[in-house]
């Protein structure tokens, strides 16, 4: 885990959701004390660090086990690797451009006549780990998060297949208003 902070009045911080096991980090910024020599509490915001890795061993699955909990999805045997998804100069080349090391993840799919996304838990009326997650750090209230979700209005990017993503939310309610992959790739 990536700990080195940019700053020396930054340090990292978390929130919590005790009843539900839910922790967010976040970035304390310590501040000077009041004119009056009362301390100041420090500053908790968004915390854009992440969590660091070590890029061929990546990230850990930890929302695993949120995924598995629902009970809809199953593995399937995936078709393999090959050479033309690590773009044309990998096929000229002969041979991909990296080996990863480690295990392979088996790939997940829906349950035959199931929906996995956010959006249908969301209408549903379920409340997800990932939407209690997001809720504790905006700082607003999870039903709100999850009322926004269902009227389409908002979105949780969380593909069960990318189960070491941190959860985040898109919306004109909260604080990430636009996400935007810039570059190329193959």
């Amino acid at each position: 885990m990536q700990t080195a902070e940019q700053h020396p009045a930054h340090s990292l911080s978390w929130l919590e959701d005790a009843e539900h096991g839910i922790k967010v980090p976040v970035t304390a910024i310590s501040q000077a004390d009041s004119p009056d020599g009362t301390p100041n509490e420090p500053l908790k915001v968004y915390r854009t660090m992440g969590p660091g890795s070590i890029p061929e061993q990546g990230l850990a699955p930890w929302r695993a086990e949120w995924i598995a909990a629902r009970g809809d999805t199953e593995t399937y045997e995936a078709r393999g690797a090959r050479l033309e998804d690590d773009g044309r100069t990998a096929v000229r080349r002969g041979a991909p451009s990296q080996q990863w090391q480690g295990s392979k993840p088996v790939p997940l799919r829906a349950k035959s006549g199931k929906r996995v996304t956010q959006m249908h838990y969301a209408r549903r009326g379920e409340i997800t780990p990932e939407m209690r997650y997001v809720a504790l750090r905006e700082n607003v209230d999870v039903e709100l998060v999850r009322s926004e979700v269902a009227a389409g209005r908002a979105i949780i990017p969380a593909n069960i297949n990318h189960p070491e993503s941190e959860p985040m939310i898109i919306g004109k309610q909260f604080l990430v208003k636009i996400n935007a992959n810039i570059g190329n790739s193959a």
